[in-house]
């Protein structure tokens, strides 16, 4: 049960406070003033706002001369072991003018959190020990996870040994207990003998000497620096009796433990006013106290970083160590879907597809039923020598502005469309042709692609998908002969092969320039069981399905290129967890990833497109959108935006980081890359645990002056579907309102300026599937 000796919160001043050896753990925010405190390690000044941490049996001093106010919040040795036991191995590193990149929000809640502390202990309602306790949970809560190192409670020796190295640990964590040479022994598989001689060997002194060293050098502190008796002292470093400390005491310091206290103990008297909850708050001076700390309660705090319970990661890279390990970075050409060509006479295709050239590349614009569908209108009759009427109309003016801006076509012509009327079909495509090379000529043609396709389930025979295939391929070429002309493959996952129906592809007579497939992580998840099983298999689909597919055509002799015309990560099947599920990481990864193999990766452009040729009320999930409904960009396009930043070579590259190093310095892509069950979306506690905190530390960069660019691409920053929910209405939205919600839902972007000297250290805490994506430009000075 919670107890207020477990605690103390107060308001000082500080003139001077003689060295003292800290129990339990103190947290110290100044509040004004200035003031010096002294460890047994170093010196920290503190200013207003600063705030520090004395961990246990840290020996201090404070010293000030002029007026301050600090709020000092002692936890107590029994609070922490019985709440945080651990704390005996670790200490907690955090003083606000010195915290690392990521961490600063973390002050700012521990800030907020005193202040809080503070006026609710001075108020004394009914409920302020239910709110003190809260308190100061957060606050340990913080430390433990942003702030926690290990402790060692002397120098480490032979830092080169690892196994020496290991046995000054244990006796540095456990000298308090009544340990051996015999049961350290044990502990590391050796003999008795043999480490005592190896230790002898290593570190210049025996054992058992080194022991004693180590518990008088803490009694040392006790005698000066604590009123404790010379009994307690004892037992609590470790010592059997008061009378085997006392005897080995004076063989190291020439007196007993009671004359030296005598001969060095200052008396000096500390000069520290403490103001006690009965009067603070009735000072003349208190509203300058509350102004003070209502700035605290005031500042930008992540509120639910402190409550989250997230996982803590290393990440340490060292830049020399990879400069004869460089990798290529591959970007891969892009193909949008519009459905039929006539979609680019709309103007806001035209816009979105300018855009996507702009800041993704685009290479082709995927289309189907060329021929029947209504692109190309019907001819009319008429008397004229000359016709001013033309069916190719719509198709001209489509394939002008392609051709003026540099894209070109991917046609996809299904067998279905073929058979309608085979013999009428083939002639218009030929006519289709003659007509475009009359009108674009040839150089453009031969940079389309045509791709025959038929599904996995048919019902049509081998040969006659053979017969209809070739004579498409035979039309094409003999017209065109270097257009690529290719097949879709409906390529097995689990069975690693195609179905039987469409193993004439891998006849050694049938032609073939390219293949087509679609690779969908949502293919082997059952939505109707939700184990999270099922979804952790899903994890490297795409890359594995791709591998798979690449290893069957080598060994069947049709190595051709891959273009991945479909694809789709994990995401929810239904429009609210479709909508909630970040997927961010998960489609900059598999990008990355798949880019090495393929020619080509294909999109929807849009949401309305893909939904429209789907013809239903329900979300599609074969393939991905690049924009939402006016223009909103999906995460798909941040994700390729990334992508497509990265420049240079790959000097290191993980499961959940890439950096690169170019020209102007170094980038580096962190990933909270992370499949599960999309519905956990839809449950913030549950999301909540899979975000991540990530302490990167970059070593041998070429010292200097660095301008950092700082992107985050998360659910809060860059996700339409939230900010489009958010600003909804039942009573709908007008222009202003969507034109808010696109240009706001954009990757953040933070800039500052940093100088290195050989290393950087810094945080970076990324929610579900986010990325941030850090240039480390190197300045010329």
């Amino acid at each position: 049960m919670f107890q207020e000796t477990d605690y103390s919160i107060s308001l000082q001043e500080f003139q001077l406070l003689n060295p003292k050896l800290n129990q339990g753990l103190q947290i110290m925010m100044l509040i004004n003033g200035e003031l010096t405190v002294e460890t047994n390690s170093r010196f920290y000044t503190l200013e207003e706002k600063d705030l520090l941490v004395i961990n246990q049996n840290q020996l201090y001093q404070i010293e000030s001369n002029n007026k301050n106010k600090v709020v000092v919040v002692t936890l107590s040795n029994e609070y922490m072991d019985k709440y945080y036991p651990a704390y005996k191995d670790y200490r907690f590193e955090c003083f606000s003018k010195e915290i690392d990149m990521g961490r600063v929000h973390l002050v700012k809640s521990i800030r907020k959190l005193l202040a809080e502390m503070l006026i609710s202990n001075y108020r004394r309602d009914e409920s302020y020990k239910v709110e003190m306790q809260s308190y100061l949970s957060k606050i340990l809560l913080i430390l433990i996870r942003g702030f926690k190192q290990k402790a060692l409670s002397t120098e480490k020796h032979n830092l080169d040994n690892p196994r020496i190295t290991q046995v000054i640990t244990y006796i540095e964590e456990n000298f308090r207990e009544a340990i051996t040479l015999e049961d350290t022994a044990k502990k590391f598989y050796i003999s008795a003998s043999y480490l005592s001689r190896y230790f002898k060997q290593e570190m210049d002194i025996g054992f058992n000497r080194y022991l004693t060293k180590i518990r008088l050098n803490h009694a040392v502190k006790d005698l000066l620096y604590t009123s404790h008796p010379i009994g307690q002292i004892a037992i609590d470093n470790g010592f059997p009796s008061a009378k085997s400390f006392t005897t080995l005491f004076k063989e190291t310091y020439n007196d007993t433990p009671k004359i030296y206290r005598e001969k060095h103990q200052k008396s000096v008297t500390d000069v520290v006013k403490i103001h006690s909850h009965e009067d603070t708050l009735e000072l003349k001076q208190s509203r300058d106290i509350l102004k003070k700390l209502q700035i605290f309660l005031n500042e930008d705090v992540i509120d639910s970083f402190e409550n989250t319970e997230w996982r803590s990661e290393e990440l340490i890279i060292d830049v020399s160590l990879y400069k004869n390990q460089k990798e290529e970075i591959v970007t891969p050409n892009h193909s949008l879907s519009i459905g039929e060509l006539k979609e680019v006479l709309r103007e806001d295709v035209r816009s979105q597809l300018l855009m996507t050239k702009k800041y993704l590349g685009l290479d082709y614009v995927s289309v189907s039923r060329l021929i029947y569908g209504s692109t190309i209108t019907p001819a009319v009759e008429t008397d004229e020598d000359v016709a001013t009427t033309s069916p190719y109309y719509n198709a001209d003016f489509a394939l002008a502005f392609l051709q003026k801006h540099g894209i070109s076509l991917f046609i996809s012509v299904d067998y279905q469309e073929i058979t309608e009327n085979e013999q009428q079909y083939f002639k218009e495509l030929e006519g289709v042709l003659k007509h475009c090379l009359n009108v674009n000529g040839r150089s453009f043609l031969q940079s389309w692609k045509f791709m025959f396709y038929e599904p996995a389930t048919t019902v049509v025979s081998e040969a006659e998908m053979s017969r209809v295939y070739l004579k498409l391929y035979q039309t094409i070429k003999r017209l065109i002969p270097k257009t690529n002309v290719g097949v879709f493959f409906p390529f097995s996952y689990r069975d690693e092969k195609a179905n039987k129906k469409h193993e004439w592809i891998l006849e050694k007579n049938v032609p073939i320039d390219f293949f087509g497939y679609e690779t969908n992580q949502n293919e082997i998840i059952d939505f109707e069981n939700l184990e999270d099983e099922r979804f952790a298999l899903a994890e490297n689909y795409i890359i594995e399905k791709t591998g798979k597919f690449k290893n069957y055509i080598r060994k069947n002799h049709k190595e051709k290129p891959l273009h991945l015309v479909s694809w789709n990560t994990l995401t929810g099947n239904t429009r609210y967890t479709n909508g909630t599920f970040f997927r961010g990481a998960l489609v900059f990864k598999s990008a990355l990833e798949v880019a090495k193999e393929v020619e080509s990766i294909g999109f929807w452009i849009n949401t309305e497109l893909h939904e429209n040729r789907v013809k239903n009320r329900g979300i599609s999930m074969e393939g991905m959108e690049l924009y939402h409904y006016f223009s909103g960009k999906r995460p798909a396009f941040f994700a390729l935006q990334f992508l497509r930043r990265l420049q240079g070579e790959i000097i290191v590259k993980g499961n959940e980081y890439v950096m690169t190093e170019n020209e102007w310095g170094y980038q580096l892509v962190l990933m909270n890359y992370t499949n599960v069950n999309p519905y956990y979306s839809t449950e913030e506690t549950l999301l909540k645990k899979l975000n991540k905190d990530i302490h990167v530390t970059i070593s041998n960069l070429e010292p200097g002056e660095y301008q950092i660019r700082k992107h985050i691409f998360d659910k809060e920053h860059g996700a339409l579907y939230n900010q489009w929910r958010n600003l909804n209405s039942k009573y709908g939205i007008d222009e202003e309102v969507i034109q808010y919600i696109v240009e706001t839902s954009q990757p953040s972007l933070v800039i500052f300026d940093k100088s290195f000297d050989k290393e950087w250290s810094f945080y970076s805490y990324l929610t579900f599937n986010a990325i941030h994506f850090f240039e480390i430009r190197k300045i010329i000075t």
